[in-house]
């Protein structure tokens, strides 16, 4: 199958920020494609340099078999694309908004309006349709964004994290309406930082870690590599790094345990992946008691695209999450301070 997208060996900088650093992917027709990661992993750098919004520094991307660079304004009617901020002007009604939105495409009339009433029913937007737009919650004005953007109908829909402060009914009628899209032959890319968001919709996805992609297949795929269940535990709900390590050798040596990685950043926490076992908790228990240390939590579960973050990065993305808000207040304080 010949792929609709493609990205390769793709570069971007900015100053000295390493934003993108040789990311390849390629998203085939009818699929939802994803790009999991944290805030500044390269997420919108990468989209927006296959929207023609940005330059790369080098790589190629092709939509259509037709190159992004070389014929930008042929390939943007291919594209829809949503950006993560909602601009929308408050003082139209969401039916004037649309109807602008179309005659920008150049739509015919006709045409216009029959695409409008059926985004308005698949986006359950009927009722809010004359309603201005500055009295609209947040999850509303998300939606008309996401309607304006497929107005023309394009081949590719790429949304940049489309569910951010949605409540729970909007996020449910977004991933509804996606899993139709698709249905119906239409290719999405979209980025997230929600895990569940990504498992729940993505026939394929890529993980981003710092510009780079760390791991990239299907979820199901990624999750069964890693192989066996998952046991999380901690010592103490503070533990000593001496502590953590007594811990890991001495479970290292017990015959179901296939691997441990100490997550430092959740209090010194060990992921165990283990395999089939009969009363596993109770094993581990006697060892770790055997050398005198006790359990403070513990836990099972299956594989998740979390442990397959943490087996490549050795924390989870919510740890990734957190460092990068706390790298860009750092960075905004130490602007604030020059100034």
């Amino acid at each position: 199958m010949t792929p609709l997208v493609t990205v390769e060996s793709l570069q971007k900088s900015f100053n000295t920020v390493k934003a993108v650093q040789d990311i390849s992917f390629n998203i085939n027709k009818g699929e939802i494609f994803g790009l999991l990661g944290p805030n500044g992993s390269g997420k919108t750098t990468t989209i927006r340099c296959l929207c023609t919004l940005t330059k790369p520094d080098s790589g190629e991307i092709t939509v259509g078999g037709i190159s992004v660079l070389k014929y930008p304004n042929i390939v943007r009617n291919f594209l829809g694309y949503v950006a993560q901020d909602i601009a929308l002007d408050k003082i139209l009604t969401g039916r004037e908004l649309l109807e602008l939105q179309a005659s920008l495409y150049h739509l015919p009339r006709y045409d216009a309006e029959d695409r409008i009433k059926k985004l308005l029913t698949l986006l359950n937007l009927d009722e809010y349709s004359d309603r201005r737009i500055g009295d609209y919650s947040g999850g509303i004005r998300k939606r008309f964004d996401i309607a304006a953007g497929l107005l023309h109908k394009p081949s590719l829909v790429v949304l940049d994290e489309p569910t951010v402060g949605l409540d729970i009914e909007s996020r449910l009628i977004v991933w509804e309406f996606l899993k139709q899209l698709k249905i119906a032959g239409t290719s999405i890319l979209i980025t997230s930082h929600y895990l569940e968001e990504i498992d729940s919709l993505a026939d394929n996805l890529a993980i981003i870690d710092r510009g780079k992609v760390i791991a990239q297949g299907s979820p199901t795929q990624l999750k069964n590599h890693l192989g066996g269940n998952r046991v999380t535990l901690k010592i103490k709900e503070f533990s000593e790094l001496k502590d953590v390590y007594k811990a890991q050798e001495v479970l290292q040596r017990l015959s179901f345990v296939e691997e441990i990685i100490i997550n430092s950043s959740q209090g010194n926490s060990l992921n165990l992946i283990v395999k089939e076992e009969i009363d596993l908790f109770g094993k581990i228990e006697k060892t770790l008691k055997e050398s005198n240390l006790s359990i403070f939590s513990l836990s099972q579960s299956r594989p998740s695209l979390d442990d397959v973050y943490l087996a490549a990065t050795g924390k989870t993305l919510m740890d990734a999450e957190l460092a990068a808000i706390g790298n860009r207040d750092l960075k905004k304080e130490k602007k604030q301070q020059m100034n």
